[in-house]
């Protein structure tokens, strides 16, 4: 074995297979008692950041790569149903890349969504957001994953725009989950390399002049019944058509944005961005969310998520007795203010903000699968929620979200494919 594998963390020396770091074998991701212990420690997550095995995409059973890939089942799942758990990648930074572009587990389309393992538990506003802060698009160019990230600045896209998971963000992170969307064609995903290749290219002449970051999550673009003409905009500066004045939106609005987009190549539509109307290519990718949605109790087949219902969805899963499902559902509200210090400015400012809310969203999540009275209270407040100016939106956490819907609903447009845990 060589030095390098020798220097890596005590954890991983007893999962690390015995050829070198080089070496590519066909391998699936397998469960293992000891190594799930250590990778319980090491991640110190409460369950309800993890999702049932009905989130998981279908991927070959011989993926080949140097990477371990590890079958993670959450402890505090164990006798539930749901298989609660992650697919754990671990993943060298060295050449990062390169080599998940190798393995097939990044692919062009795919969402990045950053996951910090240290908000578990520190209260009401981390724990609905599942501990995600960051989204990004992944697209596979030259051999190598690229990533291309509102603020399109330095600290996302790196030195030069390399966009190549180098930048400060990805450099300094240690979790990202890799969310899917369903049923990408070639021809999608050739537009999406195109889109986002345009405007990395573009970034140090349009931002922030002509986009803009927006640090408000709660004020997204999308508007029920209107036209998408914000990703028409997102189109044109990415053509450089230059429209008047600007755009600013947050991280995963211009992801969804960049995805709405793939039906459109930009060679041969570029007139249609020109006229008057949104082209008729653009198309969301999925639907935005409201504050709550109608899953629980019913889990009809057009059901919807919503964008508080991350945790409430894993706990439904697990199908626990009333008495431990109460009590997993109250973790996930209390709060923990030396906690809430470990998460940056803008995220804590916004749970300040939101704190009013948790109460009222307590009481829906503990009602909602309850007798008959009580989800009856439950759905008034949740229909409360979604009555109360929340707008429909696309929040870092509502591509995990989607993926908890059951398989076969007709608002599923993403599965989640694996966590890469970088060391």
């Amino acid at each position: 074995m060589s030095t390098r594998w020798r220097l890596l963390p005590g954890f991983l020396l007893s999962v690390a297979v015995a050829a070198s770091a080089t070496s590519v074998a066909a391998k699936d991701f397998t469960f293992d008692k000891k190594v799930n212990e250590r990778m319980a420690s090491k991640l110190n997550i409460p369950v309800f950041y993890a999702v049932p095995a009905s989130a998981r995409a279908k991927l070959p059973n011989d993926i080949k790569t140097s990477f371990k890939l590890i079958d993670f089942k959450h402890p505090d799942a164990e006798g539930a149903e749901g298989d609660v758990g992650l697919r754990l990648v671990i993943a060298g930074r060295s050449n990062l890349a390169k080599r998940l572009a190798e393995s097939g587990l990044v692919q062009t389309g795919d969402l990045l969504l950053s996951l910090r393992t240290e908000w578990g538990g520190a209260g009401a506003y981390p724990n609905v957001q599942m501990g995600i802060s960051h989204t990004g698009l992944a697209y596979v160019k030259d051999g190598k994953v690229h990533n291309i990230d509102n603020p399109l600045n330095e600290e996302y896209l790196g030195r030069s725009m390399r966009a190549d998971l180098t930048s400060e963000h990805y450099r300094t992170l240690d979790y990202m989950h890799v969310i899917r969307p369903r049923n990408l064609t070639d021809e999608e995903r050739k537009n999406i390399v195109a889109w986002a290749t345009r405007m990395n290219a573009a970034a140090p002449r349009v931002y922030p002049d002509q986009i803009k970051f927006n640090q408000d999550y709660n004020a997204p673009k999308y508007r029920p019944h209107r036209s998408l003409a914000f990703v028409k905009r997102l189109g044109q500066i990415a053509l450089g058509q230059n429209p008047p004045g600007n755009i600013d939106m947050f991280c995963s609005e211009f992801a969804w944005s960049i995805l709405a987009l793939r039906d459109c190549d930009p060679e041969t539509t570029a007139a249609a961005f020109k006229g008057s109307r949104v082209p008729a290519c653009i198309k969301q990718p999925m639907r935005p969310m409201k504050a709550t949605g109608s899953v629980v109790p019913r889990h009809r087949s057009s059901a919807y998520s919503g964008l508080a219902d991350g945790p409430l969805l894993v706990v439904d899963a697990m199908r626990l007795p009333a008495d431990k499902r109460q009590e997993v559902l109250h973790a996930v509200f209390v709060e923990n203010p030396e906690g809430l210090k470990k998460m940056s400015d803008g995220h804590r400012e916004l749970a300040q903000s939101m704190a009013p809310n948790f109460a009222r969203l307590e009481s829906y999540y503990t009602g909602i699968m309850g007798r008959f009275w009580q989800s009856w209270r439950a759905r008034l407040i949740g229909t409360g929620f979604n009555f109360a100016g929340i707008a429909e939106n696309y929040s870092p956490t509502s591509y995990l979200i989607n993926t908890l819907l059951p398989q076969n609903n007709k608002n599923r447009t993403m599965d989640y494919v694996a966590t890469i845990v970088i060391e």
